[in-house]
């Protein structure tokens, strides 16, 4: 089965990690997707990166394989990404990783830093964490299955979206969860 798996989240949160999770998991990920290791591949160009990771998700669609993108689902080429996997005939999967604030994103990105990795500007992740539910809302309709984990200290499975539904599951209920859920029954 044809599967576009994505890894969401705000910056910070852990999207590499559960990669490195779900690798040791799962045998359908395929080509994974990450710009942020294509900028960095390509001297910290982000136009580069960016196209070049447009360039491997639409040679994945055409070649009809399975892919993984990392994303923070800010923009609007995920939902583009979806719907033409969707016509192509693709299961849609969703991994998201949530943490409760923005402070502790930015913690983990210093850190990040401070070992030579990438940074992303604090104003970035702030607008992407203000508008994380409804970027999320957007493209949850298009997804078969969606798993949602807090990493605030190791990946814990805290719900999962079924039947335009989210379903908290556990006794463990971190304040995002919390939030978004009643975020979503607004709608």
């Amino acid at each position: 089965m044809k599967t576009y798996t994505i890894i969401g989240g705000v910056n910070g949160v852990g999207k590499s990690s559960l990669t490195g999770v779900l690798r040791s998991e799962l045998t359908d990920l395929g080509s994974v997707i990450d710009v942020d290791k294509l900028t960095a591949s390509l001297g910290g160009d982000k136009l580069a990166g960016g196209k070049a990771a447009i360039r491997k998700i639409e040679s994945c669609l055409e070649k009809g394989v399975c892919f993984t993108q990392e994303t923070t689902l800010s923009g609007q080429r995920t939902e583009r990404t979806i719907r033409a996997a969707k016509e192509a005939g693709y299961q849609i999967r969703l991994y998201y990783v949530g943490l409760d604030s923005t402070q502790e994103s930015l913690a983990r990105i210093r850190n990040r830093v401070a070992k030579g990795g990438h940074n992303i500007p604090a104003e970035d992740v702030l607008r992407r964490f203000e508008k994380r539910f409804s970027d999320l809302a957007r493209i949850l309709p298009y997804c078969d299955t969606a798993v949602f984990y807090d990493n605030n200290n190791g990946f814990v499975e805290v719900a999962e979206y079924q039947n335009g539904q989210l379903l908290l599951k556990g006794s463990y209920r971190p304040q995002w969860i919390v939030d978004l859920a009643g975020y979503l029954e607004q709608l």
